[in-house]
């Protein structure tokens, strides 16, 4: 029988999505702000 890994909590498989979601985040808010001319703050109305 299988040993299945718990996907809640800090285990790899978490870390590792929250790590690949992480850079996306970043990349996409990167190409926004190359996009626009705006930084992240300035089109969130923060700035």
């Amino acid at each position: 029988m299988e040993k299945q890994e718990n996907k809640f909590g800090f285990t790899s498989f978490a870390e590792n999505w929250n790590g690949r979601l992480a850079m996306l985040g970043f990349v996409i808010g990167i190409a926004t702000e190359l996009l626009t001319g705006k930084g992240i703050l300035a089109q969130l109305g923060l700035m």
